[in-house]
């Protein structure tokens, strides 16, 4: 068995889950911005990550589940799923974002499991809390450790593909290590670059 962990935003989808949400209360751009500082390592993960969530507060709940059901696809994804299952990997995302994002994805892609965040809502508003897997820095380091344990996958047979600061700490427990239209600082750390938004491009280099 081998494994192939995705980064989400920006990755398996073409755009950030958050700034999409942002758009709906008029605050896009705000939040963009934090959001590109934290993925460019300038901010550190979980307090912009709580920052921008908290800016969030007072969006109804329902209209974000429905805008996160519209997000795009990144450009090859539906290829790209399909055939890393032929060649014997276990697809999974990991995701800073959230879960009404990554598990309608999940199903429309094929994936094996997500991990992701939870938006706190409370009589059908969100709070501008948030909770879940995916909150810190080294969270997904530590994920894919214990997947990799819970499956018996070694280093050699793990993929990580992902954009953004945030993937770094997985990126060091694979050996095939994929920055995808990402930012130098996981540039440095990959031997996999691909700066065409194509994920299919990923079956050329594996």
């Amino acid at each position: 068995m081998k494994l192939a962990v995705f980064d989400f935003d920006s990755t398996l989808m073409d755009g950030e889950t958050i700034d999409f949400l942002a758009d709906e209360l008029g605050i896009g751009q705000e939040v963009a911005h934090i959001t590109e500082e934290a993925m460019s390592g300038r901010l550190d993960f979980f307090e912009s990550l709580t920052t921008r969530v908290g800016l969030l507060k007072g969006l109804e709940y329902k209209k974000a589940v429905d805008i996160c059901k519209e997000l795009p696809l990144m450009k090859g994804a539906k290829e790209l799923i399909p055939a890393l299952k032929e060649k014997g990997y276990k697809v999974v995302c990991f995701s800073g974002g959230f879960r009404i994002g990554t598990s309608p994805a999940k199903d429309v892609l094929g994936l094996d499991a997500d991990f992701s965040n939870v938006l706190h809502e409370k009589d059908g508003i969100l709070t501008g809390l948030v909770g879940g897997d995916m909150m810190f820095s080294h969270s997904k380091g530590d994920m894919i450790q214990r997947l990799q344990s819970l499956l018996g996958v070694t280093r050699a047979d793990t993929l990580v593909c992902g954009d953004g600061a945030n993937d770094l700490s997985m990126f060091a427990h694979a050996d095939t290590r994929i920055a995808f239209c990402a930012r130098d600082v996981l540039k440095k750390e990959a031997n996999i670059i691909i700066d065409e938004k194509d994920l299919t491009k990923i079956l050329e280099k594996i």
